[in-house]
C-alpha cells in the first residue's frame, strides 16, 4: 500500500513536467528556408535554447526567433557557451518555419547554422540536408 501511495504522489508531481514538452509534429513547414539576420540575443533555458533575431527586408526590419535544443546539448555537441553567439552578428540559419508563417525558425531537425561574416559553420543537425520525409496519402508524414 505505501509502494502504491508513492507512486501516485510521484505520478501527480511529474505529471505536469511530463506533459510540459510538446512533439513539433504538425506545426512546421517540412521544407526548409534560408534566414539571415542580425542578433539580438541569446536564451539558453531550458527546455530550449532560443535565438532572437532581427530579419531586414524591403528597408523593415522583421524580429524572428529561432528554437534549438537544450543547452546542455548545445554545449556537449557543440561546445557553445553563452558567448558563443553574441548580441550583432549576422547568423545565416536553414530550419523550418511555423506553418502559418509567423516569424519563427525551428532548428532541431535539418537545420544549420552558418556566421554569415566569416562562413563558419556553429551549429549542424544529424540529418541536415536530407530532404523531408514523404507525406503519406492523408497528409501525415511517415516515420523513417
Amino acid at each position: 500500500m505505501t509502494r502504491a501511495v508513492a507512486a501516485f504522489v510521484l505520478l501527480i508531481a511529474t505529471g505536469p513536467v511530463l506533459r510540459a514538452h510538446h512533439g513539433d509534429a504538425g506545426r512546421y513547414d517540412e521544407e526548409v528556408i534560408t534566414v539571415t539576420g542580425t542578433v539580438v540575443a541569446l536564451q539558453m533555458v531550458n527546455p530550449h535554447t532560443h535565438i532572437i533575431f532581427d530579419v531586414v527586408t524591403n528597408g523593415k526590419a522583421v524580429r524572428w526567433q529561432a528554437e534549438l535544443g537544450t543547452p546542455q546539448q548545445l554545449i556537449k555537441q557543440f561546445g557553445w557557451t553563452p558567448a558563443t553567439i553574441k548580441q550583432g552578428m549576422k547568423l545565416t540559419m536553414i530550419g523550418r518555419q511555423l506553418k502559418g508563417k509567423a516569424p519563427y525558425l525551428n532548428l532541431t531537425e535539418r537545420a544549420n547554422i552558418v556566421v554569415a561574416d566569416t562562413g563558419k559553420e556553429i551549429y549542424r543537425t544529424e540529418n541536415f540536408g536530407k530532404p523531408a520525409p514523404p507525406k503519406s496519402d492523408k497528409g501525415s508524414f511517415i516515420a523513417q
